[in-house]
């Protein structure tokens, strides 16, 4: 009796077994006792572990595209996620258990359960083929899924149902069909037509035929055979005659009853015969036999016989298989076209096909042959040995499984599964391991096992495992399959390298040779073998550097620069060979030491400065930055300057560049310097820059007036001219730049008719309209020229005479209307009488009332004057006492900043609304002096006239490309951040302006700070007050001109004296 193996918790039962009695010549052969008794021992071995062994049933359609879920496990089986020993959830690993090569046509989520349809088509035709498929029969196929870890095991055996779905159209055995019908047959005489075929099956099969274009001659008919299959018959409805028609031609169209619906046509040509009446009969329609599958080639199945009731030609009867034969059948069986007998042609295999259905036809030669179905069924004889199926759940390397010392007990290796191809007891197989392991079987289904350990495993003890697992079936002989299984244990790498220091501090010159020995890094490992070998590897940020990965060596792979990086800090790895593999790190602090290899470097190539002309001396005006990359010594810098002539000084530490001079703009624009920069290394190492101080204009020079020559010249207008011609032009210039010397023209008084307009640009006074009778006479125009400096406008008056008259014979009549103007108040106009001037008498009145008018006004203009020189010297007296708050030590400059002023003489008072003419008494008596006095018009006091809007802030002066001074001071310095002022702060007074000027080029001159507003900025970039000078700063006089009598002009800004003061 052969040895079984069972599972040690599987207490073996045998189910009782028909016994077989096979009947062979009369002689019956009994199963005796001893074989009844291993059945027995076979059946207990297979009782299941239903703890761990389920099945389900799923049913799809074939044809279905990829990723179509069919089923979730855990729902479908209620399988819980919580340990029920610890109450714990844990994490489920669905794996399907696939055998190597195999193209799955289902996947599972390893994480999830579910399964789904892969790129792998499911084709019923393909899966099932075979004529023992019918539609009765169920088309499935069966695969084995397994839940990990091993507190949750599981082995989940699933069937999946596969519905046949329409994909295949019905077909003719032939797409043209011929029949040949005798010409004396009788109307609804009945013909066979070949069926047609589907691999199809039940609805989707083939379900109905349809005669085209019968020609009312033919009809159609379906008969169907017991099994279910649809025979078309064609039925004759007319009378035949040859002679008229030997041939007809149709269509037959055959479908299914699939959605969609699939067919397919053929050509039917049928001929007209002559007449045979009498077809072949079987003796029996249906037959039914038996052949083992064993047979040899040659072995006859069944002879079939027919007879014909005909005689002679027509009697000879021909046996042939019908359209319907498979063709694998037709392979396998010989048909005898003469005698009928049908013999085996090839080997049999049940396991194959085990029933195949053979039509048979018998003709005589008529169009209507007889038909005879033939079932051959194979039986099954013991002709195959047990399969064993291994796939292993722990992925094997060189077909070896490696397992590690520490997995537990009833570790799964492998899924085994035994198979017979045979039936019966000839099926039934028996599993077990052929000697003492460690590992043991643990069945799950009646033909598949478990492959576990069976106790802890030392590596120690043995280091591999080689066994044989032995697949035995019941047959008569036994038949047997082994397989091998290798199993070898590994070493575990617990023990993670050492280093000797945890933090490894070198120290490196820079400038270094590329491959300059650094250090030697070494780690221990206390395991044994390939687990205690190290390799050692550089980390993140060490692209600097080289680490030998055997020895351990860390070398230089780069020249350092300690500019650019004065510490690399990185990690070094020491790592064993084990699996996993174990490693510990170290960190690496590399300091680079500094060398002298770099100069200084000025933050700008040229530094360029802009200081305002008004600056004082010894103010700074700049700072220049410089820097070294060196570190300690060799990054400290001195400064100086290489050739200056003592203009400037500057800080050799801070940089500071302070003047030694006062900046006249229109003197000197701009200076410029080199300056060295010298580290403290050895060697030192310098360098130089260019530095330009630009000096800024300020508005200090009000506008000189060219045209008119003065202010006693006059114009002819005659009564003739047209409007719009230029009748005068007025022309000044101002030796500023910029927005200070742009000018503009406004006529502030002596217009009010509107006769006359004044071009603002370029001073060209034309004519408003054409004069008038009523407008002859002299006309005074108070033109005042205003620059648009910032942030005070500086201007000018002057008076332009325009005489309209047709001619102008007497000049001196003229000029001596111009003259006595000059008793009238700029405000006022000249011609406010109906004929200025033309009545003597009348003249002779205003020259008396003025010349009292006058003497008068003396009287209050001394007495104002004395009471304001008063208040003059109160108000002096508070500005020296504010001028001490500020005081700076250079009291040399406050000095000389006194004698400038005094030297502009610039009156300390005046009064805005009064115009002083005095006239130069010369040697002789003749000339007689003349006082009176003139009121300056409103509108000047309150300096609306001829003002620039400047916006919120004025435009900079500055090149788009030069340091910001302020911005430099606060960022680049590597000084403290400062704000520059100057030494010696200006003092808030009111601008005065004094304009001397003869009789030939007399000009009203004045400033615009005639408003009552003073300034108060102390920043060096704009002009803190105006020039107290009326007259021009140039290098000649502009006129030479003799004249017999010389005017002095003085226009000065009204000082209100507070009440407080008289």
């Amino acid at each position: 009796m052969p040895t079984s193996s069972c599972h040690p918790g599987i207490i073996p039962h045998w189910s009782p077994l028909n016994s077989k009695i096979e009947q062979k010549e009369n002689k019956y052969i009994i199963m005796d006792l001893r074989d009844f008794y291993l059945l027995a021992a076979l059946i207990a071995c297979l009782r299941l572990d239903s703890a761990i062994a389920q099945e389900l049933i799923y049913t799809i359609r074939e044809e279905l595209p990829e990723n179509v879920p069919i089923g979730n496990i855990p729902k479908d089986l209620n399988i819980s996620h919580i340990n029920a020993a610890t109450g714990t959830s844990a994490s489920l690993v669905y794996r399907l258990v696939s055998k190597a090569g195999d193209a799955p046509l289902v996947k599972v989520s390893s994480s999830t359960g579910e399964i789904f349809t892969t790129s792998n088509r499911i084709d019923r035709e393909k899966l099932c083929a075979g004529a023992a498929y019918a539609e009765e029969n169920e088309c499935f196929f069966e695969l084995e899924v397994v839940i990990l870890p091993n507190d949750f095991f599981r082995l989940i055996k699933i069937k999946i149902v596969v519905k046949d779905t329409n994909d295949n159209a019905p077909m003719f055995p032939s797409p043209v069909i011929n029949i040949s019908i005798p010409e004396n047959t009788l109307i609804n005489s009945r013909f066979p037509i070949p069926s047609a075929t589907d691999p199809d099956t039940g609805f989707n099969g083939v379900q109905h035929y349809e005669l085209l274009n019968g020609q009312s001659v033919f009809g159609l008919d379906i008969v169907e055979t017991p099994e279910g299959e649809k025979w078309p018959q064609l039925i004759v409805q007319q009378n035949l005659d040859r002679e008229q028609k030997d041939t007809y031609v149709m269509k037959i169209k055959v479908e299914d009853g699939g959605t969609p619906q699939k067919s397919s046509t053929a050509i039917l040509q049928v001929t007209v015969s002559d007449v045979n009446d009498n077809r072949p009969v079987f003796k029996e329609g249906q037959v039914e036999v038996h052949i083992p599958e064993n047979a040899p080639v040659g072995t006859s199945v069944i002879q079939l016989h027919a007879t014909d009731a005909d005689v002679g030609s027509n009697a000879e009867i021909r046996y042939i298989f019908g359209a319907q034969v498979a063709p694998a059948t037709k392979r396998l069986f010989a048909l005898n076209n003469t005698t009928g007998l049908i013999t085996v042609q090839r080997s049999l295999d049940r396991e194959e096909t085990a029933i195949h259905k053979v039509t048979v036809l018998a003709s005589d030669g008529s169009s209507t042959p007889a038909r005879a179905t033939v079932t051959i069924n194979v039986t099954d004889v013991n002709d195959n040995p047990p399969n064993i199926d291994l796939r292993y759940i722990i992925s094997p390397i060189n077909g070896t499984v490696y397992l590690s010392e520490k997995d537990p007990v009833n570790t799964k290796i492998a899924l085994i599964t035994v198979s017979d191809k045979d039936t019966d007891v000839n099926g039934k197989v028996i599993c077990f391991i052929e000697r003492e392991v460690p590992f043991h079987l643990k069945a799950v289904y009646d033909n598949q096992y478990l492959l576990e350990t069976s106790s802890l495993l030392d590596y120690e003890g043995t280091k591999e495992f080689s066994f044989k697992i032995v697949a035995s079936d019941s047959g008569k002989p036994s038949l047997n399959q082994t397989a091998l299984v290798r199993v070898k244990l590994e070493d575990e790498n617990d023990n993670p390298p050492i280093f000797s220091q945890p933090v490894i501090e070198l120290s490196v010159s820079e400038n270094n040779r590329r491959g300059l020995y650094l250090t030697t890094i070494s780690a221990t490992d206390e395991d044994s073998g390939k687990n205690a070998d190290i390799v050692y590897q550089l980390g993140p940020n060490a692209s600097f550097f080289d680490l030998d990965r055997k020895t351990g060596v860390l070398t230089a792979s780069r020249v350092f620069d300690r500019e650019e990086q004065e510490r690399f800090i990185f990690t070094v790895t020491a790592r064993d060979n084990g699996t996993p593999p174990l490693q510990s790190q170290a960190a690496v602090i590399v300091t680079v030491l500094d060398e002298n290899d770099n100069s200084p470097k000025f933050t700008h190539n040229h530094f360029q400065f802009f200081v305002s002309e008004n600056l004082p001396k010894y103010s700074t005006v700049g700072v220049i930055t410089v820097t070294d990359a060196d570190a300690g010594e060799n990054k400290a810098v001195t400064l100086s300057i290489l050739n200056d002539n003592d203009n400037f000084v500057l800080d050799p530490y801070s940089g500071v560049i302070k003047s030694n001079v006062s900046f006249d703009r229109e003197q000197q624009s701009s200076y410029t310097f080199d300056v060295k920069a010298t580290d403290g290394g050895q060697p030192p190492r310098s360098s130089t820059a260019k530095v330009t101080i630009n000096v800024m204009d300020v508005n200090d020079n009000s506008p000189v007036v060219i045209s008119p020559p003065s202010n006693t010249s006059f114009k002819l207008v005659p009564l003739s001219a047209i409007p719009g011609s230029v009748v005068a032009e007025v022309f000044a210039v101002d030796i500023d730049t910029g927005m200070n010397a742009e000018l503009k023209y406004t006529i502030v008084s002596g217009n009010n008719k509107g006769l006359f307009r004044i071009d603002p640009v370029t001073g060209n006074i034309t004519l408003e309209e054409k004069p008038a009778p009523t407008d002859v006479g002299l006309h005074r125009l108070v033109v005042n020229i205003s620059d648009l400096g910032y942030p005070k406008s500086l201007h000018t008056l002057v008076l332009v005479f325009l005489y309209v008259n047709d001619t102008a014979g007497n000049a001196s009549y003229i000029y001596d209307l111009i003259r006595r103007t000059m008793e009238t108040p700029l405000d006022r106009n000249i011609g406010d009488s109906s004929q200025p001037y033309q009545n003597e008498d009348y003249l002779t009145i205003m020259i008396a009332i003025v010349a009292g008018a006058m003497v008068v006004i003396v009287v209050i203009f001394v007495t104002v004057l004395v009471r304001c020189r008063h208040a003059s010297r109160f108000k002096a007296a508070q500005r020296s006492k504010q001028g001490a708050e500020w005081m700076s030590p250079n009291q040399e400059h406050k000095q000389n900043k006194k004698k400038k002023r005094k030297k502009r003489k610039s009156p300390k008072s005046s009064l805005l609304n009064f115009v002083t003419i005095e006239e130069s008494k010369p040697d002789d008596a003749v000339h007689e002096p003349i006082n009176g006095t003139i009121s300056l018009p409103a509108e000047l006091e309150e300096q609306s006239i001829g003002r620039f809007d400047w916006g919120p802030a004025p435009p900079t002066t500055f090149k788009p490309n030069s340091p910001d001074l302020a911005k430099h001071y606060k960022s680049a310095s590597p000084q403290p951040a400062f704000h520059l002022k100057p030494d010696t702060p200006v003092s808030v007074k009111k601008h005065h302006v004094i304009q001397e000027l003869p009789l030939d080029n007399t000009f009203v001159g004045g400033c615009d700070t005639l408003s009552k507003r003073s300034s108060t900025s102390s920043d060096h970039f704009s002009a803190s007050e105006c020039s107290s000078q009326g007259g021009f700063k140039t290098k000649g006089p502009l006129h030479t001109r003799q004249v017999n009598e010389h005017f002095y002009w003085s226009i000065s800004t009204a000082y209100k004296c507070p009440a407080n003061q008289y």
